[in-house]
């Protein structure tokens, strides 16, 4: 293996030599110039093998000199490692082979969140809060979610044994579980929120999201949808093309939806909408924050372009750089950005990014609070939608309306950072029979959780005592047991359900829906008005 990698260092040099002796004497100047310094880098890798003061593998040090490479370029260009590659191609899928359950960290320990209906995981009895011990007797105690979702994948029809530890039960419980085809949705919820509002939530965007959500819409409007919500919060983003489909079911036909830019000619491209899909024609409002990045600006940067959606939230995080995957050598890869995005009206997404610290650790945009848009500052170049309304370029996309999450209590923070509620949920679903989803906590459940609380060493009882008596908190606590025990009874949807209650920002959705009903009427007038000078000056 270490034979290997010096040979990988030699290569890089002598890959250098060959180039200079093809090209002629033109690159001479440029090639002797990358030969001297792919010189002094592979004697540099030779010399901390040989002689640093503990053991260096020669990979290791030829991955961390191409990571300090690429880090000199931009945030977001990226090498990948093997499983790294791997990983990020399976996940671009719209299915995998595993054994169809949700896992999570919950006080350090795996734990199944809940299992997905119909899967072998299901099948074989796997519950909500089930602690996975060991994977084929690997204990899990060390293992991140990402690794031991990795050992839970793999082959179909291929067996796993996987160690359950089980809250009421002494001994470990054993399962082989034969792994199948599960289905990777990126349209995590797609319902009627109330009789006529449709909900969608986009968690990123793969290769099957733009047939999810077609299929979502259809759904919904056969439901009675009037106007709809469309969740892009967190949404970190993925393929391009997925995002340009979605976008192209919400602009107007023939509808700029990006542009790149780059530094070569391949770089620019102008993608528009297609008009193979009908007009929604709804009220639309869509949610932002700060986790909203990349793929999924493009989408709310080209709603609200075109006028045909409000942007409610928080100023998105503002990644515009475009990244091509190349294949490399050994199974590896890397994600090199190739060019930037801009929306519709010439708005540059990527935000500055010339001091590393801030670009991960600073909130973006701190230049207003409460519900109003966003000020432009002395860095922010107006832009104009098809409607003349102004928006706002310099990184990310300004939302129409600036609304805040609201700020979690102390007590609250304790509590949830410790899966108090979801272990309750566990305990008290295993107590009480739940068969409807019309249920809520009723004022002996409550007390029960106060007293769990205290008894379990979440909270002290004086504590618990006085954040019950907070109206604030008491609400709050309701609606997230009824969260975690639907989580964990119902699914993932019907726990979303009961958690939209207390999401001030999606609540705040629905008072903007007479506003987002008057931009459509100004763009169908708008649009008659040319297709009337259309006719005169033909005739």
């Amino acid at each position: 293996m270490n034979k290997s990698w010096r040979l990988l260092a030699l290569l890089l040099f002598s890959a250098a030599l060959l180039l200079g002796g093809s090209l002629g004497d033109d690159l001479a100047a440029v090639t002797d110039e990358v030969r001297s310094h792919l010189g002094s880098y592979v004697e540099l890798v030779q010399l901390a093998h040989d002689s640093y003061g503990a053991e260096v593998p020669y990979r290791e040090v030829v991955y961390a000199s191409i990571q300090g490479m690429l880090r000199s370029l931009d945030p977001h260009t990226s090498f990948l490692p093997p499983r790294a590659y791997d990983s990020m191609r399976e996940k671009q899928q719209s299915s995998f082979y595993g054994l169809g359950i949700y896992v999570g960290l919950r006080n350090g320990q795996l734990t199944v969140i809940t299992p997905i209906p119909g899967t072998p995981a299901a099948r074989l009895g796997m519950r909500a809060g089930d602690v996975i011990s060991a994977i084929d007797g690997d204990p899990t105690d060390k293992m991140s979610v990402d690794e031991a979702i990795s050992h839970l994948k793999g082959p179909k029809d291929t067996q796993v044994k996987v160690s359950i530890a089980r809250r009421g039960m002494d001994e470990l419980l054993d399962l082989d579980i034969t792994r199948a085809e599960i289905p990777q949705n990126t349209v995590q919820f797609a319902y009627m929120i109330t009789p006529d509002t449709g909900y969608v939530s986009i968690r990123d965007f793969s290769r099957s999201t733009s047939g999810e959500m077609t299929r979502a819409i259809a759904t919904l409007k056969d439901a009675g949808m009037k106007r709809m919500i469309l969740d892009l919060r967190g949404n970190g983003g993925g393929l391009l093309d997925q995002a340009i489909e979605v976008a192209d079911q919400f602009v107007p036909s023939q509808g700029k939806i990006v542009e790149t830019r780059g530094r070569i000619r391949s770089s620019f491209s102008s993608f528009a909408s297609s008009g193979n899909y009908e007009e929604l024609g709804l009220p639309l409002v869509v949610l932002v924050n700060s986790g909203t990045a990349s793929a999924s600006e493009i989408v709310s940067g080209a709603i609200q372009d075109h006028d045909v959606g409000l942007i409610v939230g928080e100023t998105t995080w503002g990644k515009g750089l475009v990244q091509t995957v190349y294949n490399l050598n050994y199974g590896e890869g890397v994600a090199l950005t190739t060019a930037r995005y801009y929306t519709p009206s010439g708005r540059l997404i990527q935000r500055d990014y010339s001091s590393y610290w801030d670009y991960y650790t600073v909130g973006y945009d701190p230049t207003s609070s409460g519900d109003q848009p966003a000020p432009p500052t002395d860095d922010k170049e107006v832009f104009r939608t098809d409607l003349g309304r102004k928006v706002y370029g310099g990184g990310g996309i300004t939302p129409d309306h600036r609304v805040e999450p609201d700020e979690v209590q102390p007590f609250l923070q304790k509590v949830l950072s410790r899966s108090a509620l979801f272990t309750f949920a566990i305990d008290h679903s295993r107590d009480q029979r739940i068969e409807s989803p019309t249920w809520e906590p009723d004022d002996l459940t409550m007390a029960k959780l106060q007293k769990w609380l205290a008894e379990e060493g979440y909270a002290s009882a004086e504590e618990a005592r006085e954040a019950f008596a907070d109206p604030v908190i008491n609400r709050y606590l309701k609606h997230r047991v009824r969260f975690e025990i639907f989580n964990t009874v119902f699914g993932l949807e019907d726990g979303h359900r009961a958690l939209s209650e207390v999401d001030n920002q999606l609540q705040a959705a629905f008072t903007y829906f007479d506003e987002a009903a008057d931009l459509l009427s100004q763009r169908r007038a708008k649009g008659k008005r040319r297709a009337v000078g259309g006719q005169v000056a033909g005739g």
